[in-house]
């Protein structure tokens, strides 16, 4: 996973004036050695355990950010019966994530900047267990709320940072790191909607015991990322410090990175920006539409509940194999739209046979509804792609993330809705649907070849 050469992803976000640079360098390094290879008495250098300590905690990261709302999903009819919530309430609960999301990821650039990312992502892992924790004992509807608010507030932050972090330490590894974290969201994702409902019955049967397990998990994620806050003021830490001085000899297009000689970015001047922002948005849309309600459908259908959740979790786990997948397929072609549009078909396709069979075919429409959300990992390389430069990504990272989840929040709602006033589930289904036509074709328009630089700058 970890051993692409750099040429083999490099080409498409790195510009080939410093791909050779960095061939070059690469070159030398493997036949005379580098200073900075110097060895502790150990046997391993501090760069290399560095390395390994980020990795771990972008891999514990990303394992928390899509729990706090695939356990949620496995449970919402308890909840709903605990808080006496109406269809209608409900569906505003699953469109706080795009809310919280929209709101607090556009805020991410600008704390990275002051703080670190690392120190950002540190507190967005802080506040997810805290709020994980809080939720389900803060009493009323209102308490649950703002619970899961201060959770989503450090999983905003930590999505936005995700990418930026991968171009900035791992440059000549976007898509194989991407593959990795992507494949480490779906895996979280997939466990919490299969085992939370075993584990909350195990405990006793309380669905707050079973919501609040997973603030453990957060913590968890905290302890990889102290090294990498920054101690006073700007200046970064020890270990962040390492890990700059790894990029920068992976590739020097790193330098161009760390001094900020950039030329100021509009995304919004930006096609490729705006499309890849529409792209995003209708897949979150989907994506949190089924972590939210599809297994209500299955319950809905006669699907026992224990089940309804494992067919979540079938959903979800599919990203682990096809998030690894998908990104390095995506950064070996000119134009990722082939792999937007195969992806959008079996979306229409499960949703077909959810609602003509959602309970005779219910494994296989899990499968293809599984293989569509894979929408996700693919938006996130294709941020990476689509700006050669490291702040590049960092605005098109935020800009695509918060202008998407804007546009998908009435998405969770509007099927909330029209689920109780149409006692049914023809009608969101039928929603959910059409929805994939346009974001296969913005798919299509965000993976051509050209970068947010040509033309966010002109």
């Amino acid at each position: 996973m970890m051993g692409l050469m750099p040429s083999e992803e490099t080409r498409t976000t790195t510009p080939p004036t410093v791909r050779s640079a960095a061939a070059h360098d690469a070159g030398k390094r493997e036949g005379a050695g580098h200073p900075h290879d110097a060895r502790k008495p150990d046997g391993a250098s501090p760069r290399a355990w560095t390395t390994r300590l980020l990795v771990l905690g972008i891999v514990l990261s990303a394992l928390n950010l899509r729990p706090a709302i695939t356990s949620l999903g496995a449970l919402l009819e308890e909840v709903r019966d605990g808080l006496g919530m109406s269809g209608s309430v409900a569906g505003l609960l699953t469109s706080v994530p795009p809310l919280c999301f929209a709101v607090f990821g556009v805020m991410a650039p600008r704390l990275a900047r002051r703080f670190g990312p690392g120190a950002v992502v540190c507190a967005g892992m802080a506040a997810i267990a805290t709020g994980l924790l809080i939720r389900p004992y803060a009493g009323g509807t209102a308490g649950f709320l703002a619970g899961s608010a201060l959770a989503l507030m450090g999983i905003a932050v930590s999505n936005v940072l995700m990418p930026v972090i991968v171009k900035r330490w791992f440059p000549d590894r976007v898509g194989s790191m991407t593959g990795l974290y992507s494949m480490a969201l779906a895996l979280g994702t997939a466990l919490a909607a299969a085992v939370t409902v075993p584990l909350t019955d195990t405990l006793g049967g309380s669905w707050q015991t079973g919501l609040a397990l997973w603030a453990g998990l957060a913590l968890a994620a905290v302890l990889p990322w102290l090294p990498f806050v920054r101690g006073r003021g700007t200046q970064p830490g020890e270990g962040e410090r390492a890990a700059e001085e790894t990029a920068r000899n992976r590739a020097p297009a790193f330098a161009e990175y760390a001094r900020g000689q950039t030329p100021p970015l509009r995304m919004a001047r930006s096609r490729t920006a705006w499309a890849l922002a529409v792209f995003f948005g209708l897949q979150a849309t989907a994506a949190y539409i089924t972590m939210g309600w599809m297994a209500q459908i299955f319950r809905d259908a006669g699907v026992p509940a224990g089940t309804a959740g494992l067919l979540l979790a079938v959903t979800m786990v599919m990203g682990v194999p096809l998030a690894f997948v998908i990104p390095r397929l995506a950064t070996r072609l000119p134009q990722q739209g082939p792999i937007v549009v195969a992806l959008g078909l079996c979306g229409l396709v499960g949703y077909a046979g959810l609602y003509l069979a959602p309970s005779a075919g219910a494994w296989v429409w899990a499968l293809l509804l599984g293989v569509a959300n894979c929408a996700f990992p693919l938006a996130l390389t294709m941020v990476g792609m689509r700006a050669r430069t490291g702040p590049g990504v960092v605005r098109l990272s935020a800009f695509a993330q918060s202008t998407g989840y804007l546009i998908s929040i009435p998405g969770p709602l509007l099927v909330g809705v029209l689920y109780q006033h149409s006692g049914g589930w023809g009608l969101p289904i039928a929603l959910m649907s059409a929805l994939m036509i346009p974001q296969m074709v913005v798919g299509v328009l965000a993976g051509r070849d050209r970068t947010v630089e040509d033309e966010a700058s002109r």
